[in-house]
């Protein structure tokens, strides 16, 4: 007498799988929202081809051709595009999204919207953001980590415009937009060459130092260059 099969597990045996787009519920949580400023359109698209990489649909906007409305791929295909092209709707600002979204279209048109809002225009786009990186200054913002903050930002949107900022310009940059009562450590920056995030580090230490000098007028300053050896080159 033959075994007695389980119908139940030889359906699902042969029934084919749930294509991994489906299993994201929240692309926000993957890709954060693009709005050109605190994400850049550069750090988007690494993001967005990652995910859409594991999740098996970045033929969706690299540009491979679409099968034809006749194959019999064309239908589960369309499905996963729509679900795509929600992925992009979904990590745009509110300023960004009413530039893209249109009633037909198809994840890899849209795609290529964004691409366009970035890259049209990039040499008067990168003129005004070469001039706001070159004057912006700590007097002029709200606080230190809000000043390193900007200067990040402007050297990522250069980048999008294809004036990328090296890591030590965005270093003398960082320094000369600083006040006065920072020339200690500033003239030990300029020395020491380090990268931005060290720099940074200095620079905090020395607001932290200033605070405290401030809170008690009598106790002693540790020497800024000796406190800020230990970020350029820690004790092995």
């Amino acid at each position: 007498m033959a075994p007695e099969v389980n119908s139940s597990k030889s359906e699902s045996s042969t029934k084919p799988g749930l294509h991994p787009v489906f299993t994201v519920t929240n692309i926000q949580h993957k890709v954060r929202v693009l709005d050109g400023t605190k994400v850049t359109y550069a750090s988007w698209v690494r993001l967005f081809k990652l995910h859409a990489c594991g999740y098996k649909v970045l033929s969706h906007i690299d540009g491979t051709p679409a099968p034809p409305e006749t194959a019999a791929s064309y239908e589960s295909r369309h499905e996963v595009d729509a679900h795509v092209l929600q992925w992009i709707y979904g990590t745009l600002s509110d300023e960004l999204l009413p530039r893209v979204l249109e009633d037909e279209s198809t994840a890899r048109q849209a795609w290529v919207r964004v691409e366009n809002i970035f890259n049209n225009n990039k040499g008067a786009r990168a003129a005004a953001l070469e001039f706001e990186f070159n004057s912006l200054r700590l007097a002029n913002m709200p606080s230190l980590e809000a000043y390193c903050q900007r200067l990040r930002e402007l050297a990522g949107m250069l980048k999008d415009v294809d004036a990328p900022v090296t890591d030590r310009r965005l270093v003398i940059q960082l320094v000369r937009g600083l006040p006065r009562e920072y020339d200690t450590v500033a003239s030990y920056i300029n020395q020491t060459t380090p990268n931005f995030e060290t720099a940074r580090s200095m620079l905090e230490l020395e607001l932290h130092r200033q605070s405290s000098s401030d809170e008690s007028p009598l106790a002693p300053a540790a020497p800024v260059a000796a406190v800020a050896e230990s970020w350029v080159d820690p004790p092995l």
